[in-house]
């Protein structure tokens, strides 16, 4: 969860020009007691939202709302939603924690105390931010010198990106232009040869049913510019290489290998692709035969020769 708005810079660099999108980013989420009225707090898409409330013994009764519908009443959820849940420490906290926040999540929310004097409420607004993204760009063209050439870049986000042209050169100042930048009459030495970076976008994952005593594998493909750096996870601690367990980097692909599959060895996993602009995560599994698990439609028999290959010749050099 985020507070505020910082901003920080996706480029889109060229021979002869650069193209800048601000993206907001944001600080940690501000708690909320119960001596203020309101409070706004702004959260990034699929991060996990904490919205504080803090209460004393003679509180009677507690409830959390999202407009007029009741989340919790005392213990008691009332919501759906496997994402949402309390936070409390003894009778001082009664939090409400969201995880994986999406645009829907955005809105009114409301701490409702009843004490033996009066009720106390506490309202909060919550913004949802979605990191900006370029989904259209120019491609390379070819003109005639002194003809005019219209370039565009098309992004995405919340709140609306904010994009500017700019020459290579550090010290130039910005171009006129916006989704769009109109170049009257070009020269020989303005051609166009963009390069666009951005966040980790995880386009694969593979999970796997393996047997024990067998090799298995987890699979997991991120795209991203800057080349994203991976993480593997288990619960809330960082996965290393082991005796029985290796961490390979193949480009684009990070694989997590199982040489000798154990008991202990199932479980879900986290892959987390990271670069300057960002990161995303996804959870892969590895099954026990036999559980009946969807793991991507998809087992360790399909995965492509060549990782399998790969895979094999790292254990077979390292021993």
């Amino acid at each position: 969860m985020q507070v505020g708005r910082k901003p920080c810079w996706r480029q889109l660099q060229a021979s002869f020009f650069r193209l800048l999108c601000l993206i907001p980013t944001g600080f940690p989420v501000r708690s909320v007691d119960m001596q203020r009225t309101t409070d706004n707090i702004t959260i990034r898409q699929g991060d996990t939202a904490i919205i504080r409330c803090y209460v004393d013994d003679k509180v009677s009764r507690v409830a959390w709302l999202n407009r007029s519908n009741i989340i919790f009443a005392g213990q008691d959820k009332w919501s759906l939603d496997p994402r949402v849940d309390l936070v409390t420490k003894g009778q001082l906290e009664y939090s409400l924690r969201i995880q994986k926040v999406d645009v829907y999540d955005e809105g009114s929310y409301t701490c409702s105390i009843q004490t033996k004097q009066k009720p106390k409420t506490s309202h909060v607004y919550l913004i949802v931010q979605v990191p900006a993204s370029i989904y259209k760009v120019s491609e390379d063209v070819i003109v005639n010198e002194g003809s005019n050439v219209t370039l565009s870049c098309l992004a995405s986000g919340r709140p609306d990106p904010i994009i500017t042209w700019r020459l290579l050169n550090p010290s130039a100042e910005p171009l006129d232009g916006e989704e769009f930048l109109d170049i009257i009459g070009i020269m020989r030495n303005q051609r166009v040869d963009t390069m666009v970076n951005y966040p980790p976008a995880i386009q694969k994952i593979q999970s796997s049913e393996t047997p024990v005593g067998r090799m298995g594998m987890l699979q997991c493909d991120a795209n991203a510019v800057p080349k994203p750096e991976f993480e593997w996870f288990r619960d809330d601690k960082k996965m290393t290489n082991t005796q029985t367990i290796n961490i390979q980097m193949l480009g684009s692909t990070t694989i997590l290998v199982f040489s000798n599959v154990t008991e202990e060895d199932y479980g879900n996993y986290t892959c987390v692709a990271t670069n300057r602009l960002g990161n995303q995560n996804a959870n892969v599994f590895l099954y026990r035969p036999g559980t009946g698990r969807d793991i991507n439609s998809s087992s360790c028999v399909s995965q492509s020769l060549w990782l399998v290959g790969a895979c094999i010749a790292f254990l077979f050099f390292k021993c």
